[in-house]
């Protein structure tokens, strides 16, 4: 189990807005797979809009949230003016992409949309160090930054599939992809190997 967040640490302070890009068009899609191609390492997550009856499937991923040392791209799914776009660069064996808890992103990028992305590193899994329990960003960002993320859950658990996103939702998804990348590369500078990723 972790440990518990001090609530003293200041403040992740986490994406400014205007370094978020939401993809709407193609023209949007080409400069951002550029982006995203031209570097080793991104920052991945996506979202979906939350189940509350018992036995109700998810219909996500609605969100899929990539993000470079400096810029988060968010693709709305439902859109799909990028979708061959998202392809290249997960099913990519050139670029590492790193985030939290992926088991049910990667899941479920690949039985609703046929992406099977590789190439992966769960950090929740690698930052273990031996302890069973996994790793959230949230402990990460205490331990690597000695500082607070703050997780809205009612941000959370907003509707990730309305036509338009809030400023507050796209500023949580951004930071949830760049967080693991900023993560990721402060845990290389301590000198840790990558463990081998997963497909």
């Amino acid at each position: 189990m972790n440990a518990p967040i001090d609530p003293n640490l200041p403040l992740y302070p986490g994406i400014r807005l205007a370094d978020v890009v939401l993809v709407q068009s193609a023209t949007d899609a080409g400069a951002a797979l550029a982006a995203l191609m031209a570097t080793d390492a991104i920052g991945f997550d996506t979202e979906s809009k939350p189940t509350f009856a018992k036995g109700e499937v998810s219909t996500g991923p609605h969100l899929i949230q990539l993000a470079t040392d400096d810029k988060a791209y968010l693709f709305r799914v439902s859109g799909r003016p990028a979708l061959e776009g998202l392809r290249a660069i997960l099913e990519s064996p050139q670029v590492l992409k790193v985030g939290f808890g992926l088991r049910d992103d990667l899941l479920r990028l690949e039985t609703k949309l046929g992406i099977s992305s590789i190439h992966v590193l769960d950090l929740a899994l690698a930052l273990r160090q031996g302890q069973r329990a996994d790793v959230g960003a949230k402990t990460a960002v205490a331990r690597f930054f000695g500082q607070r993320l703050q997780k809205s859950k009612r941000t959370s658990t907003t509707n990730w599939s309305n036509p338009l996103l809030t400023e507050r939702q796209m500023l949580y998804a951004a930071n949830d992809a760049q967080v693991a990348l900023r993560v990721y590369r402060s845990w290389r500078q301590v000198g840790v190997s990558a463990p081998a990723c997963g497909r």
